[in-house]
C-alpha cells in the first residue's frame, strides 16, 4: 500500500489535545503576570509620587554629614516596603525605602499622617551601618 495516498489529518487536527491546556495555561501565567506587575508599578508610582518620599529624599539629599557617608546623589535602591492611605480626607504613609549612594547604601524610614493637604511628620530617618539620621528635630524647627 502506497502511504502517499493516505490523507494526513492536519496538525491542528492531530495535536488540539496538548495544544489548547497547554495555551490556556500559557494564557493564564501571562495574565497573571501582567496583573501582577501593573499592581506593582501602579502601587510604586503612587508611593514614589507621594509628598513625604518626595520630601524625605530632598531632606536627606541637603545633608552633608549622609552625603559624605552615601554619597552624591542618594536614591531609591529597590522595592519599597510599607502603605499609602487616604480615607475621608484623612491620609497616612508609612515606608521602608532601601537608599543607595556613590559610597553606600542604607535604608530611609518614613511616617507621616496629614489632613487635607498637610502633612505631619513622625519619623524621617535613615540608617547606614550601625549610624542613625533623624530629621524630624530639623522638620520641628522649620515649622
Amino acid at each position: 500500500m502506497n502511504n502517499e495516498l493516505v490523507p494526513q489529518p492536519s496538525w491542528w487536527k492531530r495535536n488540539w489535545k496538548w495544544v489548547v491546556p497547554v495555551g490556556g495555561c500559557f494564557t493564564l501565567i501571562i495574565g497573571a503576570i501582567i496583573l501582577f506587575s501593573s499592581i506593582y508599578f501602579g502601587v510604586t508610582n503612587i508611593m514614589e509620587g507621594s509628598q513625604p518620599y518626595e520630601y524625605a529624599f530632598e531632606l536627606i539629599n541637603k545633608d552633608e554629614q549622609l552625603l559624605d557617608i552615601l554619597g552624591s546623589p542618594i536614591e531609591k535602591d529597590g522595592m519599597i516596603q510599607g502603605n499609602i492611605n487616604w480615607t475621608n480626607g484623612n491620609k497616612s504613609a508609612k515606608m521602608v525605602i532601601p537608599i543607595t549612594g556613590s559610597k553606600g547604601d542604607g535604608k530611609l524610614y518614613i511616617d507621616a499622617t496629614g489632613e487635607g493637604d498637610e502633612w505631619n511628620y513622625h519619623e524621617i530617618r535613615v540608617e547606614v551601618n550601625d549610624q542613625e539620621f533623624d530629621f524630624i528635630d530639623e522638620i520641628n524647627s522649620q515649622h
